[in-house]
């Protein structure tokens, strides 16, 4: 007789490609539960009122109810077990060192309970015990690390959704998901999110066929121009596990053996690397979160600014393409990757605020906050991580600004008060003469702040502190 099977689920929000969703219905009526996670940033919990919504209508379709719940997971898990006699528990492993370790915890606990529990792997692009060096330790240099990936046998080829899903045999109580407050009120800082994301696996599959059709072919030369819809915005669809990273590595592969530009394929699959190369990182070294992977960086004379902090924030720095990244970031809870670049360099180096500031800052204000992705980036911004980017390559705003966005087209978007500044003043107003401003509408320090930094000066400072802690470390 098969017997009822619990699914818990996490970051996995799908039906396709959910190895614990098929082996749970594999063994009889399956009973889906999701159990709020409470360390989510304000954006990411708008987005998962809508993941959450998608998904419970899509377990509906198939005469299912998603049971939502607050609290202890284990204990959730263990009496939603014991009221209804399942015999086993299903879930996907986690990729986070504390959550994995948390999850032998809790399958210890419940298999002491008399219940099953199956944690099944899938949350890897490719499996971490098979990625290391010849002398057996863990990459810390993405070059190597993705070579090496690339040498591996190809990423499992993705499951479909299960034929058939039977429902148990009685009801189970559910919280409601508009009483867990997740989306904002008053004020509703996110009213603007759904003209540009549609949360859930329908809209995930929607998204990255879209990028396939129009963008994957030019990726490689369109993926730097935030003026441009040249990127796959599928970054907050994979954090929530809408989509498997090895479902879109081999729709690309697909694309690519019907006649995709290898340049836009390749680049693509790296940036997917990228991320994979992010969570091997954070397995290896969990101290990435708090302390830099570079020990001398301890001792780097940080600043403590609140003012300056609050300008970078808001978007009132006075640099335009800092000031448009930011902005972004508040109204559609994203922001372009290049642009977070120069964004996070002008936080680090220009202001030199400690790069967990700014870590914080986007954990609670992106739609995508990834811990692996978020804090491996900071530190590679800041020149303290792995495979960083040497603390002496600081963006200057200004070129980044005209290179990558020549015409102003992103600036006028998202700085609507430089609208009407040529093309050639955009990117440094404060070096336009008087008549150009006058007749833009621009007065800075009133409609738009002048520079709250000096770049020459910022970089120069910048440089200092670098070279008092390699003096000290010498």
């Amino acid at each position: 007789m098969k017997q009822l099977s619990l699914l818990w689920l996490r970051d996995d929000l799908r039906l396709a490609d959910n190895p614990a969703l098929t082996a749970a219905a594999e063994s009889g009526p399956v009973l889906p539960v999701y159990v709020l996670d409470e360390s989510l940033g304000g954006a990411a919990r708008w987005w998962l009122h809508g993941s959450l919504a998608s998904l419970s209508e899509a377990f509906a379709r198939r005469g299912l109810s998603l049971i939502l719940r607050r609290g202890d997971p284990a204990a959730i898990l263990e009496s939603i077990a014991a009221a209804t006699e399942a015999g086993s528990i299903h879930w996907n492993e986690a990729t986070e060192p504390d959550r994995r370790i948390s999850d032998l915890a809790s399958a210890e606990r419940l298999r002491a309970g008399g219940v099953e529990v199956e944690i099944h792997r899938c949350s890897f692009l490719f499996d971490p015990a098979e990625v290391r060096t010849r002398s057996g330790e863990p990459f810390s240099v993405f070059t190597p690390f993705w070579r090496h990936c690339l040498s591996l046998p190809e990423p499992a080829r993705p499951l479909p959704p299960p034929a058939r899903l039977d429902s148990p045999p009685t009801a189970v109580e559910t919280e409601v998901l508009d009483s867990w407050g997740l989306q904002p009120q008053a004020p509703n800082w996110a009213a603007a999110f759904p003209q540009t994301w549609r949360p859930g696996e329908d809209g995930a599959h929607e998204r990255a066929r879209a990028f396939l059709d129009s963008a994957l072919d030019a990726y490689d030369r369109e993926r730097d121009r935030p003026d441009r819809e040249g990127v796959s915005r599928l970054s907050p669809h994979l954090h929530f596990g809408e989509v498997t990273a090895r479902q879109l590595w081999h729709a690309t592969r697909r694309r690519e053996a019907s006649g995709a530009r290898l340049g836009g394929t390749e680049t693509f699959l790296k940036e997917i690397g990228w991320r994979e190369f992010s969570r091997h990182l954070l397995l290896a070294r969990p101290f990435l979160l708090e302390t830099p992977l570079r020990p001398e960086f301890d001792a780097f004379p940080w600043i403590e600014d609140e003012a300056a902090l609050k300008a970078w924030q808001t978007g009132r720095t006075g640099y335009p393409i800092v000031d448009a990244g930011i902005r972004q970031l508040w109204q559609s809870g994203w922001m372009h990757n290049r642009v977070r670049m120069v964004t996070a360099s002008f936080l680090v180096k220009h202001l030199l605020i400690h790069w967990s500031r700014g870590a914080a800052w986007f954990w609670d204000t992106l739609v995508d906050a990834d811990r692996a992705s978020n804090w491996a980036s900071w530190q590679w911004v800041a020149g303290c991580g792995a495979d960083a980017a040497p603390f002496f390559r600081i963006f200057n705003p200004i070129l980044q600004g005209t290179k990558f966005d020549p015409l102003g087209d992103y600036v006028r978007r998202w700085v609507p008060e430089l609208a009407d500044l040529p093309a050639e003043w955009i990117h440094h107003p404060w070096e336009a003469p008087g008549a150009i401003l006058a007749r833009a509408g621009v007065s800075l320090g009133s409609t738009y702040p002048a520079p709250i930094v000096d770049h020459a000066k910022a970089r120069a400072r910048a440089l200092a502190a670098y070279g008092s802690i390699r003096k000290e470390a010498s």
